[in-house]
C-alpha cells in the first residue's frame, strides 16, 4: 500500500507526498505550459513567472529578471519519480 511505502520516510513522509485532495486540486488547476516558467533569482534560487510577451528573441516575464526555465504543471509537485516530469533543471 502507499502508506506502507511512505512509512520508510518517517516524520518526513507528510512533506513528500500531497494529500489526495491536494493532488486533485493540482490536476484541476489551470496551467499553460507555454507561459509558465521559472526565473533565476539571486536570493530565492528560482521564482515562478508568467511570460507576458515574446518579440525578436526577447521575452517579457511577470516577475524579477533572470534566466528562464520551463515550468512543470502543478500535478508534478512532490512527484516521487522525477523521470515522469516534463522538464528537469
Amino acid at each position: 500500500s502507499a502508506d506502507a511505502e511512505m512509512a520508510a520516510f518517517g516524520e518526513a513522509a507528510p512533506y513528500l507526498r500531497k494529500s489526495e485532495k491536494e493532488r486533485i486540486e493540482a490536476q484541476n488547476k489551470p496551467f499553460d505550459a507555454k507561459t509558465s516558467v521559472f526565473v533565476v533569482h539571486p536570493k530565492e534560487s528560482f521564482v515562478k513567472g508568467t511570460i507576458q510577451s515574446k518579440e525578436s528573441g526577447k521575452v517579457t516575464v511577470k516577475t524579477e529578471a533572470g534566466e528562464i526555465f520551463s515550468m512543470n504543471p502543478p500535478k508534478y509537485d512532490k512527484i516521487e519519480d522525477m523521470a515522469m516530469m516534463t522538464h528537469l533543471h
